[in-house]
């Protein structure tokens, strides 16, 4: 399914948005889950307080391309990390792992060595999320 603001995506990608740990505000998350599927992505909504190990769990069983974190707890670096972890004992390493959130800038370096592909902090907009995405897709199908 193409969307005639974004042209460029030539598939429909699976996505998974994460709510992990004790955060119990998922506005932004929600918000992010309807723009990626109104732009003719399906998505999957975990709810509140996950375990790392139950989204990891979802992905695999869902198969999805990406998983996106919001993140507003400060614990960022486990929960990112552990999930990363986890996707790479689960054989799932070519899973892109993004987030957005309240994220000083001093961590994002740290995670980006991690593996996170891409942190949106405040501000960004929809189209920025969905640009990512977008090239993201892109580089998977050309891969071998």
């Amino acid at each position: 399914m193409v969307d005639p603001a974004h042209p460029e995506v030539q598939r429909r990608q699976r996505l998974l948005i994460g709510k992990v740990g004790l955060d119990g505000h998922d506005r932004g998350a929600k918000i992010i889950a309807r723009a990626l599927r109104d732009a003719g992505h399906e998505v999957i909504y975990t709810g509140l307080h996950q375990t790392p190990e139950q989204v990891v769990e979802i992905a695999i069983q869902e198969d999805v391309d990406a998983v996106g974190l919001s993140m507003l707890s400060g614990a960022h670096l486990h929960l990112f990390g552990r999930i990363i972890e986890l996707l790479r004992e689960r054989g799932a390493a070519d899973v892109t792992v993004f987030g957005g959130g309240i994220i000083p800038e001093e961590d994002l370096k740290q995670l980006q060595k991690m593996g996170v592909r891409k942190v949106f902090r405040p501000g960004t907009t929809t189209e920025e999320i969905l640009r990512f995405l977008d090239e993201e897709g892109q580089a998977r199908s050309v891969e071998p």
